[in-house]
């Protein structure tokens, strides 16, 4: 993923911003679990983009992926509708823990900008539905320039949204940061609704690192710069997300990109072992006995 690519990473503050006060308050609302339930995955499975990370000889690539990783970023279902059939095949190669976080169809966000379109949803998340106890939490991301003057078309989605159904909304027109209002009442609207707010870490767009959660998951989506930076990122997260758990956070769904993917496995595997000894978690280490992947750097 190339949103927020820059030319110069090593020129970017990328410490993390301070935990929301809102979000401090929501996560101390819950009752804590001993452990959160934590899903770490890449945005594909094409051997084209993680190149290196499958065996030599590998016939099936999610099949193999979903041996290495519990959840995967499914941003396939972005740029085209897929049949029910082969949601239940997805299903079928995948184990009994594996969990997929599907994003909706470009018809929605982009190109109906989330009027008129009862009609897809109700399409896709039929289709979807054949995940059955594998579908996570499917996600919204909208347009570059759906700002805030779109604000009611986003809350007759959001209101209208079923409810047994987890949703995810990524907004990324900078009015909905800059704009102090605005984000309230956005992060209200999510939070009334139970919807996650997610977060986006990528090195142009810092502004979008806003630290507020809306109800008891963090859904974020990491973007590396291909860079030796993106290990102390990593570790930065890791204590922020163990400052979450303690407050009362459940549940951590964290998504790795590069603006080249081929390295994003690796990346996931050095912030899993980091993760699972902080957080006493067990995750697998994708590839942990494997010679076959390029080092990162």
């Amino acid at each position: 993923m190339k949103f927020g690519k820059v030319e110069h990473p090593e020129l970017i503050d990328f410490s993390l911003p301070k935990t929301h006060q809102k979000t401090i308050n929501l996560l101390q609302s819950y009752e804590k679990n001993d452990k959160p339930n934590v899903f770490v995955g890449c945005a594909k499975w094409n051997k084209a983009d993680l190149k290196g990370f499958y065996p030599r000889g590998t016939k099936d690539e999610l099949e193999y992926y979903s041996k290495q990783f519990n959840s995967i970023e499914l941003n396939a279902t972005f740029y085209r509708q897929f049949l029910a059939e082969q949601f239940a095949k997805w299903k079928a190669k995948t184990p009994d823990n594996f969990k997929f976080f599907p994003k909706l169809g470009q018809e929605i966000s982009h190109w109906k900008r989330l009027e008129g379109v009862q009609n897809a949803v109700n399409i896709y998340l039929d289709n979807a539905s054949h995940l059955e106890e594998k579908l996570g939490t499917i996600f919204l991301q909208l347009h570059s320039n759906f700002g805030t003057k779109n604000f009611d078309k986003l809350q007759n989605f959001a209101v209208s949204w079923p409810k047994g159904i987890p949703l995810a909304i990524e907004v990324r027109h900078p009015d909905w940061f800059e704009d102090v209002v605005a984000f309230d009442e956005f992060t209200q609207l999510l939070e009334e609704n139970n919807i996650v707010n997610v977060l986006v870490d990528t090195a142009g767009r810092r502004d979008m690192m806003h630290m507020r959660l809306t109800n008891n998951e963090a859904f974020v989506r990491y973007v590396g710069a291909n860079h030796p930076s993106d290990y102390t990122r990593l570790d930065d997260w890791v204590l922020r997300l163990k400052e979450w758990s303690d407050l009362g956070l459940q549940n951590i769904h964290f998504f790795i990109h590069q603006n080249l993917e081929v390295e994003s496995p690796l990346l996931a595997a050095y912030f899993i072992k980091k993760l699972n000894k902080e957080l006493g978690t067990n995750l697998k280490i994708p590839n942990e006995d494997s010679n076959s992947q390029p080092s990162l750097f």
